[in-house]
């Protein structure tokens, strides 16, 4: 005769174990998309820390020359103003190097096909930014457009390289390659507002430009 266990049966059943099954993919349809969805917006808060340094850099530069940022003091002085017109973005971010500390900082990470330069002296240029200068803005002017990402686009066209003139009335507008279809530009003010379509040209309007020139690298 077999000796009846004074153990429990531990086994599950065959409805218990349907139920735990259940329960687990529940758990996976809810866990997957937050995952993803953590991924998307990770991109876009190191492109919102990135442009908080670089304002920074801007303000610190600007407190060591009149209260002017490059764009408006001149070469002599150790600025670019004389630059401005050729639309190079590269020697606006060279010249506060010491501000800026890394050439890191001016890559957005959404921004696929750049890397960063090692330095700010070997093979420093435009292909390795992603941001454009707002070439008129200036510390009097809190709301004019100072830093923003590059990927811009007017009535269906892609900004080109170089020195872009954007009237406040023009429908500027995000493409699809960088934070899907949103952005971020810093304000002359030091704060980095993040814009769907819309809210970036309200804030063109309350620039206090008529005309934003934005060096496109």
């Amino acid at each position: 005769m077999k000796a009846k266990s004074n153990f429990p049966r531990l086994a599950f059943t065959l409805i218990e174990a349907m139920i735990v099954t259940g329960i687990l993919c529940v758990l996976i349809v809810m866990v997957v998309p937050m995952r993803r969805s953590n991924r998307g917006r990770s991109p876009r808060i190191n492109c919102v820390n990135n442009q908080k340094q670089i304002s920074l850099a801007f303000k610190q530069w600007s407190l060591d020359h009149g209260d002017k940022f490059p764009m408006q003091e001149s070469v002599t002085n150790g600025g670019a103003m004389e630059l401005v017109n050729s639309g190079i973005v590269w020697p606006h971010f060279q010249i506060m190097s010491n501000e800026l500390n890394t050439p890191k900082l001016l890559v957005c990470p959404a921004d696929e096909g750049r890397s960063a330069a090692s330095s700010f002296e070997s093979n420093f240029n435009n292909s390795v930014i992603s941001y454009f200068v707002g070439v008129d803005a200036k510390d009097d002017l809190p709301n004019s457009f100072l830093v923003g990402d590059s990927n811009l686009s007017i009535s269906g066209t892609n900004l080109s390289r170089g020195l872009v003139a954007v009237l406040t009335n023009m429908p500027l507008a995000w493409t699809e390659r960088r934070h899907q279809k949103q952005g971020n530009v810093a304000l002359a003010d030091g704060s980095v507002q993040g814009f769907s379509n819309t809210r970036m040209r309200e804030a063109l309007r309350l620039s206090g430009l008529v005309t934003n020139r934005l060096a496109i690298p």
